[in-house]
Formats: C-alpha cells, structure tokens, sequence
C-alpha cells in the first residue's frame, strides 16, 4: 500500500479536499489532520511552519517506541487519551494510542527504522488500530492531510517513489479573508508571503515529480468534486466516478459542514465568494499585489469580476 499525502496552505481548502476523499472504498483517509511532524525539525522553514505539519525528523540514537512518541499527531493523540477535551469528541473514534504504539514498534522492526519507513508504520498502525473503521476491503492507498506539507513535497516523493502529492489551493482573497476570522490571525503580509511560498514550493516539485506532484483548486472542488478529482483519481488508478467523491464525509459519515474539521464551513462557490467580498477594495487591492503573478498563473485573474 502507498502514501497519499495532501498538503495545502491555512485556510486553502485541505480540510475539505482531505474530507471529500473520505469514504472512496479505495482509500484509507486519515480521520484528522496528520500531523506526522517531530520537534526536531529544525530548518530554513522552522520560524515559518510549525514543525507538527513538517516531513519528520527523528533521533537517530533512538529507538521504535520514542520515534512513535516524538510523532505530534496531536489531534488523534488528544481523541484517543483524553477525548473529552478533543474538538472532535462527539465523533465516534475507536482506537487506543497504546495499542497503535505496539503495532508501529512491530511494523518499523519488520519493515526497518527510517524516515520514510516509520511514516508508513505510522499510517499502517493507525488504520490496523482504528476498530469502528468503516472498510472496504479494497483500499489500495493510506491518505494523510497536513497543512503546509508542500514545503517538503520533494523531499517527500524522492524518499518514498511510490508515494504521491497532492496540493490543494484557493484564491488568495477568500483565504486571507478567512484566516482573520482565526483568534490570533497572521498579518496580511505575513499570510500572504506563506501563501506565495506554498504556490513555489508546489509548482518546483511538480516541475520535478509530474506524474506524482498533483494541484487541485479548492475552488474547482466546491463547483465540481467529481470533475476536480479526475486527473488525480487516474493517476491513482482508482475508480473517479465513485459517488463519495461528491460530497463531504468523515469515515463514511456524510457531513453538513467541514466544522470542526477545518474553519470553512461551507464550501460552495457562493460562500467563497462571498469570504472574499468581506475584504475592503484596498484590501483586495494589496493581496492582489502580494500574491502576484500566482494570480495570473493559478488561473484566478477574474475571480474578483
């Protein structure tokens, strides 16, 4: 089985694309953002990115059990130890930490401890371990979802070359206009600039890995789910006309809303539409200048008309 992972700046739709992939009888999509990151991550992008959505590093003086623990994966740690302070708490989630510990120590002594073999022990752990997993049977890929992944899309594919990526990305008006509904928002020139550096980032790995490197416009999602996962489902070679494809879910559940999974509630073409027309003209106007040209590359020149 191979990794799927999906990565996306803030507020650019990943939650929604990472949702829309749930139930497809031919995946095993991660419940929660995989957040497959370790605090030794220590790089170019460590003041930028938190290093929980960050490609791992690990110890290499350490052993199966302290590369499970140094994973941040906080949000299916906090589910499963301490659900009652989880965001996701009344969602029915079966899996003990401990015992998906066990199973990762067990599959990273079979499979041999290295990066790219402890992130497949981790996702095989957590699917073996996952007890009311609704499955099919047929599932031939583990999909993950972590924000801002894309900085290390390269890294990612070079070390795991059946592996592939998938880059998801929104209009640069609503995206900022939603991040500032966010408690402690990043600046306008701040998000911005983190939003341009994942359009490069992306953009580099897919002029180098173009049959694995996939970008998909959150925009194209919300109008036509079935036509946006086209080109990736062949890729994958699985079936594209499969109808959990065309809507939201979370282990197969339909969902009315992408709450609490990510901060777009709605996702449809009027509703983002309407995130960016909660922006000012001069506001508008100044991301239009930051994010240039990926405007024009990204196919969003009208997008304002």
């Amino acid at each position: 089985m191979a990794l799927v992972m999906l990565g996306a700046m803030y507020e650019n739709g990943g939650n929604t694309t990472h949702r829309h992939l749930d139930g497809h009888p031919e995946l095993f999509v991660y419940p929660f953002e995989s957040q497959i990151g370790t605090r030794l991550v220590n790089d170019q992008f460590s003041a930028m990115f938190p290093n929980k959505y960050r490609w791992p590093v690990f110890d290499l003086a350490s052993d199966p059990a302290a590369d499970f623990r140094s994973i941040i994966d906080e949000e299916a740690k906090i589910r499963s130890r301490t659900p009652f302070v989880s965001k996701f708490r009344e969602w029915s989630f079966d899996m003990s930490d401990v015992e998906r510990s066990e199973r990762f120590q067990q599959l990273v002594r079979s499979r041999g401890r290295s990066r790219p073999g402890n992130v497949l022990s981790f996702f095989e752990a957590t699917f073996d371990c996952w007890k009311d997993l609704r499955r099919s049977g047929r599932e031939r890929f583990w999909v993950g979802y972590s924000p801002v992944l894309v900085v290390d899309a390269e890294l990612i594919l070079a070390e795991l070359p059946d592996a592939h990526f998938v880059h998801v990305v929104r209009n640069p008006w609503s995206a900022y206009a939603e991040t500032r509904r966010r408690p402690l928002p990043l600046s306008r020139s701040t998000y911005v600039a983190q939003w341009v550096i994942n359009q490069q980032m992306a953009a580099s790995a897919r002029a180098r890995f173009p049959d694995r490197m996939h970008i998909i416009r959150f925009e194209d999602v919300v109008r036509d789910p079935a036509s946006a996962f086209g080109d990736l489902c062949g890729a994958l070679g699985i079936d594209e006309h499969d109808r959990s494809l065309t809507r939201p879910s979370w282990n197969g559940l339909p969902l009315d809303e992408i709450y609490p999974w990510g901060t777009v509630r709605t996702p449809t073409p009027q509703a983002n539409r309407a995130t960016a027309d909660e922006l000012d003209p001069g506001e508008r106007a100044e991301v239009s200048r930051l994010a240039a040209p990926w405007i024009d590359m990204l196919g969003y020149t009208n997008f304002l008309d």
